[in-house]
């Protein structure tokens, strides 16, 4: 290395560069790590190609001080600089960090949780985070269930849960990381507000954009209602929006989980059944009813109300 090292002092003499130009060569060939590098490729490099690769090699001392600093102005950020030949030159390689690609595979995860009107808490849920009381036990027990089987065979189809219970008992948490699980496994989830939901489909009337909003609902591979029958359901929206994606789901056999405070039978008798006007069809509410019991099944969930913790 020393004998390589002279010979491209004697290379820069003859060039009548600079003095400040030759100690930062100088400099450069000093690092620990370009010098390793020279001595592991000394019979694949002439002193020429070295000189020629200096560019290279005071940009990885440079880019390589600021990654161990931790600047911000580095050239690739989360990327750690290496040195690399390529074609009897010397370049410089970036590869990602494991701090970068954990950051990468968490950002990738959340992309796959897509979410209407929820609270941003639930995008982050977790089922470390979910405190395990007995009256949950069954909930949660399900819930990893239903991940565990999908994740081994989502061509089959899986049945998802209706959890029913109290204001603030963690319905719409669980749901969270119920998607927030199936996330790691690479698969997509779409948690809806369905009163906002339901108000907005009234807006998309305006906006020419109905048709389009519930072929969304329809269509994402593992769709959650959230709060369903929390509002006054209209004729509408029963029939024409609930109605069609629950068909649709059924025809097709996509996993759905709906959290309500109320059970599947006061669904059907005090929210399915007469609609906001007061106005009773209890034949359409058992169709929708049928299609509820073969896409879900239903869990209650008990306990304290958490919210005001």
């Amino acid at each position: 290395m020393e004998d390589v090292g002279k010979e491209i002092r004697s290379l820069i003499e003859k060039r009548n560069v600079g003095a400040v130009y030759e100690k930062l060569v100088a400099e450069v060939l000093h690092d620990p790590e370009v010098a390793a590098f020279l001595q592991q490729h000394q019979g694949q490099l002439t002193e020429e190609e070295i000189l020629n690769s200096y560019a290279k090699l005071y940009e990885f001392v440079q880019e390589k001080e600021k990654y161990r600093r931790g600047e911000k102005n580095q050239l690739a950020p989360g990327y750690k600089p290496e040195l690399v030949l390529n074609h009897h030159f010397i370049d410089v390689s970036y590869v990602a960090t494991v701090e970068l690609l954990k950051e990468q595979e968490r950002l990738a995860i959340l992309k796959r949780v897509s979410m209407f009107e929820m609270p941003k808490n639930i995008k982050y849920a977790s089922f470390d985070q979910f405190q395990l009381t007995p009256q949950r036990a069954k909930a949660i027990d399900s819930a990893l269930k239903f991940v565990e089987d999908y994740a081994t065979a989502p061509e089959v189809f899986h049945k998802g849960l209706y959890l029913s219970g109290s204001f603030g008992v963690g319905k719409s948490y669980l749901l969270g990381a119920i998607a927030h699980e199936l996330a790691k496994h690479g698969f997509a989830t779409q948690l809806v507000h369905f009163p906002s939901f339901a108000l907005d489909m009234k807006r998309a009337i305006g906006r020419g954009t109905v048709a389009e909003e519930i072929e969304q609902a329809k269509k994402v591979p593992i769709l959650m209602l959230d709060d369903l029958g929390a509002d006054n359901l209209s004729s509408w929206i029963r029939d024409e929006v609930l109605g069609v994606i629950l068909q649709y789901r059924m025809q097709e056999e996509l996993p759905l989980f709906i959290s309500s405070n109320i059970s599947l039978n006061d669904l059907e008798k005090n929210y399915l059944t007469t609609n906001q006007k007061g106005e009773e069809d209890p034949l359409k509410a058992k169709r929708l009813m049928e299609r509820l019991r073969f896409l879900t099944t239903e869990v209650a969930m008990i306990g304290d109300n958490r919210r005001n913790e």
